[in-house]
């Protein structure tokens, strides 16, 4: 079987699906590896690195896509106009990667429509077995590292407390809100820059994971064990408790000289966390990143992409973090997405099995059916029987 690595079209993207030293595991699975002229590039990859560790480069990309059985890449789709992106696959081809199958169902039916079999690794379990696999988790540690870096850049102050012959310098108050991946990976960044760190999560669960960051957990009183679902991601939990969160994290915010959100929920727009009027409380000159900013934002007047300033508050809503890292989150996804691909594989031959929660959760497309639950949900389409057949 042949596995395509093209190059990344999507705007701005640097990463590359499969670095050179992924490129042994992937051949010594049986496979053979195609990569396109400059795939890696931008990511600090070269072609001739790839060549030395056993892939063939190809110049051609319509020829990669004809070749491969196999297309793993960063972004499923790779293009915002992507009916281009679409031509390229070819009937009964497999492709894996990132396919944001909960806001963008569309194009999980597009590419049932063209008989691919896709799978998203945004839908990977949480289970231990996935770990190795979990790209959500290796991407939004690169994001929490580069949230901080902006962040420090942008205010005016230092982060450490120093101690000078012209005096004693404070350090900076840093909160962050939300402590997951992205989260602890902030906490930790802000504490070996020196800063005070505070952190909010609504799972009490994370409170010690906090705390051995050596940032103290802000608790409100709201905290629940419902905030997760049994898949392990964040559970939307309704208007009335953000507004009262809201209302209780006021003050802290209000003292902060950072404040980094992460609050996400799959499918969902972000919870808006930071209002107008808090930010009109917050001291001039304090910063704000917003990590949400993809899915809306947690902070109210968030514009994703931009910076913007408000009341002398600076508001970042940056996308695509991960990708301003390029060598290590294509490291790092690199390895994900290879653990992934040797987990579909028996002898060297594609082996679909269902039974398997980590193939069964990706799996969105297949057959010329959008075979996944909550994507054929989001699509109104009927749910599917144990057989596969449509329940009318």
């Amino acid at each position: 079987m042949i596995v395509g690595i093209p190059a990344e079209s999507y705007p701005d993207e640097q990463r590359v699906a499969v670095v050179p030293s992924s490129v042994p595991e992937l051949t010594k699975s049986g496979l053979e590896v195609l990569v396109e002229k400059g795939a890696g590039e931008k990511a600090g990859f070269s072609d001739n690195e790839y060549e030395k560790k056993g892939a063939n480069v190809v110049s051609d990309r319509k020829q990669l896509f004809l070749k491969s059985d196999i297309v793993l890449r960063i972004h499923v789709i790779g293009e915002n106009t992507y009916h281009n992106e679409l031509e390229l696959f070819q009937p009964g081809q497999v492709a894996i990667g990132l396919l944001n199958p909960l806001t963008r169902p569309e194009l999980s039916k597009e590419l049932a429509q063209r008989n691919i079999t896709a799978f998203a690794l945004e839908l990977l379990p949480r289970i231990t077995r996935a770990q190795p696999m979990d790209v959500l988790s290796s991407m939004a540690t690169i994001a929490g590292y580069k949230a901080v870096l902006i962040a420090a850049t942008a205010l005016k102050k230092m982060f450490p407390m120093m101690i000078t012959a012209a005096g004693t310098i404070t350090p900076a108050k840093v909160f962050v809100i939300g402590a997951g991946v992205a989260g602890l990976q902030a906490i930790a960044t802000s504490k070996r820059l020196g800063a005070v760190v505070q952190a909010y999560d609504i799972r009490p669960s994370v409170k010690e994971q906090v705390q051995s960051l050596g940032a103290k957990f802000v608790e409100l009183g709201l905290e629940t064990k419902e905030a997760e679902t049994s898949s392990g991601y964040a559970r939307d939990m309704g208007e009335d408790f953000y507004r009262r969160q809201r209302e209780m994290i006021n003050n802290v915010v209000a003292e902060s000289d950072v404040v980094i959100t992460t609050a996400s929920i799959p499918g969902r727009r972000a919870p808006v966390l930071i209002t107008k009027d808090m930010i009109h409380n917050m001291k001039p000159g304090s910063v704000i990143v917003d990590m949400a900013a993809e899915t809306g934002g947690n902070c109210e007047v968030t514009k994703p992409g931009e910076k913007i300033e408000l009341n002398g508050v600076t508001i970042f809503g940056p996308l695509n973090l991960a990708s301003t890292v390029p060598f290590h989150a294509s490291s790092m996804y690199s390895r994900n997405i290879t653990a992934f691909v040797k987990n579909l594989l028996r002898n060297g031959k594609l082996s679909i099995n269902l039974e398997d929660p980590i193939i069964h959760d990706t799996l969105v497309t297949q057959g010329g059916e959008v075979v996944n639950p909550m994507v054929r949900t989001l699509l109104g389409l009927p749910a599917k029987s144990p057989e596969g057949k449509d329940n009318q």
